[in-house]
């Protein structure tokens, strides 16, 4: 049997709030993902699922509970975590003034990786992705679907074990959903560890190997799709998700303020940080600063 990619075991984050108080975004979440699998984290906005995600990317620090990705625990070991994981947020942001080409090669040698080896890279994710005709487009000039495959292929480009995407199709077209959702696909053909937040659910049916139902900070329920239905006497996955929930239940609702503003406001909330950039995607975090973009930028204009 493989060893699992991510293991997450009784993994809680507590957030403290002065007007509400203690928060459970995360509330005792075990859970573990193989190689080859792609692995559903489904629930509605607000349920727990970004923050779970943030932990597993080292964005977060557990308040309990372990987790660990590639065989390396995201407290202890957190550098050589994010060398294995490639983590897509919602918020994920691009610089305007570079073109999908220099976005990726500025990344590429963020992560360590030679020009050479960052060109052939580039050209597979491109092809994979179909970017070859705004490959050399500024990305202010782009639409919603080429932001998020300028935003997936930038997340890749050192070409992790571990992907981890949190809702990658929201806001996108029909066509600029099927081509992520087969991309990912092609994800677990080649072996990677994938974890796919959502709350599409026709994306679970059509894509998971296995799914986990998150509502109001808990794991309710999880298994194969086939495995769901059986046991919860339903085909579809909206009536098997109400089932687990329960019809009627506020929680999700009521999570979806609490849990939203307790991982956007990392400042306020997560043990005294000091800046919401401890919330931002791992690849953001470690480009905060402007001036690189800028430079290549200015280079690529004849600005001195």
């Amino acid at each position: 049997m493989q060893k699992a990619m991510i293991v997450a075991q009784n993994l809680s984050k507590i957030f403290h709030d002065k007007k509400r108080g203690e928060i459970r975004a995360v509330d005792d979440v075990s859970f573990s993902v193989g190689p080859g699998c792609i692995h559903g984290l489904l629930g509605a906005n607000g349920a727990g699922k970004t923050t779970a995600l943030r932990m597993l990317a080292t964005l977060l620090a557990p308040t309990s509970g372990t987790a660990s990705v590639a065989g390396f625990d995201v407290v202890r070991e957190p550098e050589k975590v994010r060398a294995n994981v490639g983590f897509m947020a919602t918020s994920t942001a691009l610089y305007g003034r570079l073109t999908a080409r220099e976005t990726l090669v500025y990344f590429g040698r963020l992560n360590g990786l030679a020009d050479a080896e960052i060109a052939a890279r580039i050209g597979r994710l491109s092809a994979e992705l179909g970017m070859d005709a705004f490959l050399d487009r500024r990305v202010d000039k782009f639409s919603t679907g080429m932001k998020q495959k300028v935003s997936i292929a930038r997340t890749l480009i050192h070409d992790p074990a571990v992907m981890i995407f949190d809702e990658p199709t929201i806001g996108l077209d029909v066509m600029a959903a099927r081509s992520i959702v087969r991309f990912i696909r092609g994800c677990r053909e080649r072996g990677k560890t994938v974890v796919y937040s959502t709350h599409v659910m026709s994306e679970v049916e059509k894509l998971c190997d296995r799914v986990g139902i998150v509502h109001g900070g808990k794991l309710l329920a999880e298994g194969s799709v086939p495995e769901l239905r059986e046991r919860y006497g339903e085909q579809d996955m909206e009536e098997i998700f109400m089932r687990v929930v329960g019809e009627g239940n506020d929680d999700a609702g009521n999570n979806d303020t609490t849990n939203n503003d307790a991982t956007n406001n990392g400042a306020a909330n997560n043990g005294g940080g000091n800046s919401d950039a401890e919330n931002d995607d791992a690849t953001s975090n470690s480009v905060a600063n402007n001036d690189a973009a800028n430079e290549v930028a200015n280079e690529r204009d004849g600005v001195r």
